[in-house]
């Protein structure tokens, strides 16, 4: 069975391809349900015109079955909408001096 750290592991290797930072990192996931082999995922953009969007979820899926989770379930929402920490943001380098 798929523990709840191999999926975050997992989703560690989808990068954005336009920040070049996981989605782990950029703390676009907002909630991780994992019941047996069955994921839930709650999750957001960086942008909601994101054209990179639905290849993000394809790749996180992909990923997340390589651990063995059967089903993953994907929820785009964004409301709250997505906000970089200051750890991103000074991987960025928007971080205010």
């Amino acid at each position: 069975m798929t523990t709840k750290e191999q999926v975050i592991e997992a989703l560690k290797k989808v990068e954005d391809p336009e920040l070049m930072i996981d989605v782990w990192t950029l703390g676009l996931i907002y909630d991780i349900d994992l019941q047996a082999d069955n994921l839930k995922i709650k999750m957001t953009f960086t942008s909601p015109m994101c054209p990179y969007g639905p290849m993000l979820v394809e790749e996180m899926k992909r990923k997340l079955a390589e651990t063995g989770v059967k089903q993953t379930d994907v929820e785009v929402v964004f409301n709250p909408p997505w906000q970089p920490s200051e750890e991103v943001k000074e991987i960025l380098g928007i971080a205010p001096v």
